[in-house]
């Protein structure tokens, strides 16, 4: 983030601040019109939310920090250790290659990628019929002529040999040690993502603290490699987390009612149904997916 980034940036959330101390609280629906959610909405979606992915839980967070349009122990919802065992950079470079297949393959898709073969070298594979095509029970069973068995008889005997191993110097049994190179290792990270009620935009929000592979805490910019090229830097910020006051990682919550606008109407349309503000999270966390494809969290129905 650039100076004047780092600048508009305080300058929004002083202002935003400031609102949210005097702006009333939603108490009309609106996620259908607006993809805006009230408090008592995002309860009601959080608890549909714990109650289908067991992994995401309610918290009340620090007292000080609470909320008072949302009940005491249900401030924000949290799923812990949530594994992320690829930087969001080594999906980025299939977006956009994948191939839809058609004919006796219709339905499947082919990933992107240039892959580590040649389509052209299988014509280079020899057949097998062709290399035993000539080859005949006759032939194996063929009595050995006089002089293959002469070359047979010239071949040592085992027995005359010494133990070699028994006379060899003993540096050079030695073990040899590898060098140490976990470079082949994979590192797998974890996060803890958290969801809020954003107040001044009247949606949900995602926050991110991660832990590196030794579970060490990660530093919230390290968060940027795990976001999509496209999100990272642009709808993606540090502040301190509403509840807990840590620093965290943020996907900023100012386009997510217009976006979730559009996943509504897409879903009514599909099912041909009222869409239910129970599976507004389940919805909004598979939105989230996109911005960090490679966080593995929980947002499937239970079966």
């Amino acid at each position: 983030m650039s100076l004047v980034d780092k600048v508009k940036h305080s300058v929004h959330t002083a202002f935003k601040g400031a609102a949210e101390s005097v702006m009333t609280t939603r108490t009309t629906s609106a996620f259908v019109e607006k993809g805006v959610v009230t408090p008592e909405e995002f309860v009601v979606a959080g608890d549909f939310l714990v109650q289908q992915c067991p992994t995401w839980a309610w918290q009340a967070g620090d007292p000080k920090h609470a909320k008072p349009y949302l009940p005491k122990d249900k401030q924000f919802l949290v799923t812990r250790n949530v594994p992320c065992r690829e930087r969001a950079a080594a999906m980025d470079q299939f977006a956009g290659k994948e191939v839809h297949l058609s004919g006796d393959d219709e339905g499947w898709v082919e990933a992107g990628g240039d892959g580590a073969g040649d389509a052209g070298d299988a014509d280079d594979i020899p057949d097998i019929d062709a290399g035993v095509a000539g080859v005949s029970l006759s032939d194996a069973a063929h009595k050995p002529s006089d002089a293959e068995s002469d070359a047979s008889s010239d071949i040592p005997d085992m027995d005359d040999f010494v133990d070699v191993a028994a006379e060899e110097d003993e540096a050079s049994l030695a073990a040899v040690t590898p060098k140490s190179d976990d470079a082949h290792i994979l590192k797998t990270r974890t996060y803890d993502l958290s969801i809020s009620y954003d107040k001044y935009y009247q949606t949900p929000r995602v926050w991110l603290h991660g832990y590196d592979e030794r579970r060490n805490a990660l530093d919230p910019k390290k968060a940027f490699e795990d976001i999509s090229a496209e999100h990272a830097k642009k709808t993606v910020t540090i502040d301190p987390h509403p509840h807990t006051g840590a620093p965290s990682a943020s996907i900023h919550p100012c386009k997510h009612g217009p976006v979730m606008k559009k996943l509504v109407d897409a879903a009514s349309a599909a099912t041909g149904k009222e869409p239910n503000v129970e599976h507004y999270l389940l919805v909004f966390l598979k939105f989230i997916a996109s911005v960090v494809p490679t966080i593995e969290y929980d947002y499937t129905l239970a079966i």
